[in-house]
This record gives C-alpha cells, sequence and structure tokens, in this order.
C-alpha cells in the first residue's frame, strides 16, 4: 500500500464474497506506476481468493474516477526502456483484470480520462454516473492510447474509439459512452448509483461460481495474445513520450491544469 501522500490501494472483501479493490491519488486519481504495481497486486489477490464470488472495481472520491498517467511521473522518464516500464503497468492492470478469474464491475462515479477509460474497458461491466464523461487526451501531449487501445475497441468499436481518439480534446458524455458499449448502466447521481451496484454485487455473489468463471472466459475469447501485444504498445508509447513536442505538451497541461 502506497503513502497517502502519494495515493493508496485497498481490496475488502466481505464476508458474502464481494471483493472491493479501490485506488485514490490525490491529483485527480492519477496513476503513478506504484499505484499500477499495487493494482495489478490487489485485483490478481482478489481473484485468486476463493472467497471471492465478484469483484468491484472502484476509486475513491466524487470528481474524477482516474485521471490516468500521472503526468508528473511522465516528466521525470529519461529513457525508452524506463518510458516501456512505465506504461508495461497500465498494460499489467488491463491483463490482470483480463485473466482474473472473477467477474470485474466498474464503479465509474466521475470523468475518465486516458488510462481512466482503459480501466472502464477492462472491467467486464460498468456502473456510472451521469458525470462520468470520458476522454482519450493522448494525441494532444504527442503519445497515443496504444496500450489501452484493444480493450476500448473491444468494447465500443473501431468507428467509436476512432473518434474519442481523434477528438483528443473533447468529452464524451456518459451517455455517449453507454450508447458505445463502454458503460453498461448509466445513474443519476451517485447514491443511486451505489445503490444499483450493490444490487447487482449482492446478485452476481448468489450465482454459481463455476458459472460465473465460464462466462469470464467467454466475454474474454481471442485476447490469449495480449501479453505480448500491450508490451509491445507500451514501449511505442515509451518512446513517444521522451519526445521534446511531449514533454512540452506535459508542462503546458500541468501548468494550465488543462487536463480536465
Amino acid at each position: 500500500m502506497a503513502s497517502p501522500d502519494s495515493g493508496s490501494v485497498n481490496l475488502a472483501i466481505s464476508e458474502n464474497g464481494i471483493a472491493t479493490v479501490s485506488f485514490y491519488h490525490p491529483a485527480q486519481n492519477s496513476l503513478p506506476s506504484a499505484l499500477l504495481v499495487d493494482l495489478v497486486e490487489k485485483i490478481t489477490e482478489a481473484g485468486n481468493n476463493k472467497q471471492t464470488r465478484v469483484i468491484i472495481l472502484k476509486s475513491e472520491g466524487n470528481r474524477t474516477f482516474c485521471a490516468g498517467a500521472s503526468f508528473d511521473e511522465l516528466l521525470q522518464i529519461k529513457d525508452k526502456e524506463e518510458g516501456a516500464r512505465f506504461f508495461s503497468g497500465f498494460a499489467q492492470v488491463i491483463n490482470a483484470c483480463r485473466k482474473s478469474p472473477k467477474i470485474i464491475i466498474g464503479r465509474i462515479q466521475g470523468k475518465a480520462v486516458g488510462g481512466g477509460v482503459g480501466l472502464a474497458a477492462a472491467a467486464d461491466y460498468c456502473l456510472a454516473t451521469e458525470a462520468a464523461s470520458v476522454k482519450l487526451s493522448e494525441l494532444a501531449i504527442g503519445i497515443g492510447p496504444f496500450v489501452i487501445s484493444p480493450a476500448v475497441i473491444r468494447k465500443i468499436g473501431l468507428q467509436a474509439f476512432s473518434q474519442l481518439t481523434i477528438r483528443a480534446s473533447d468529452f464524451q458524455t456518459a451517455q455517449w459512452a453507454m450508447e458505445k458499449g463502454l458503460y453498461n448502466e448509466v445513474y443519476k447521481d451517485m447514491e443511486a448509483l451505489d445503490l444499483a451496484l450493490d444490487a447487482l454485487a449482492q446478485k452476481l455473489a448468489s450465482y454459481h461460481p463455476e458459472a460465473l468463471h465460464g462466462l469470464k472466459e467467454i466475454l474474454w475469447e481471442g485476447t490469449d495474445d495480449w501479453d505480448e501485444l500491450l508490451s509491445h504498445r507500451a514501449a511505442i508509447s515509451g518512446e513517444l513520450v521522451l519526445s521534446e513536442f511531449t514533454q512540452a505538451a506535459l508542462k503546458g497541461f500541468l501548468e494550465n491544469k488543462s487536463r480536465f
């Protein structure tokens, strides 16, 4: 677990087998490499626990689900190997969700940007609020959503992914995300979201574990090559982040606080 100043990832498992993996970072739930490592660990631990029937993936706070990569950390990357390692963190989180034997429900209470969209796409089923707009801002900072693209395209298709990527400065609404398939249900506010989330998790926890496991395998058919694929994509991003264009764009975003 990371320190409060650098964020945290926690795992709690209820008596009826609902495992909740929650993460927090003071910079709008952005994800530095240490938190990515912790997320992989907790998602894997939850999935391998015999008591777990279903997993909820959520962040803390009420404004932002996840702001994606830590821009502060991106600016500290000095070579392509270090860059590849950083972006591999997102690859490993997506693959942890993919390989988990348990169904993962995403709770998206607020905006999702970049890697945050990838996290939502890596969940098997997503509940969101009307405030949970989405944006892939990677092109605007000189890189691309290469690591998360297989997960996002798998959910929303190539056409919607193209819109989300090319309109890199624009948020799309939660309703748009539901229509395209990223979200399965959208609720007015967090209270309604959590009521629906609890009801769904309780219901899934009552189902036959082997049936849920079989469904999980069906949902991820055709993704057996993702360990290699996402690692390759991480290397591409790791090299691009070193460019003068990207370094200047990152500094501009941080100075203007314009990610949102």
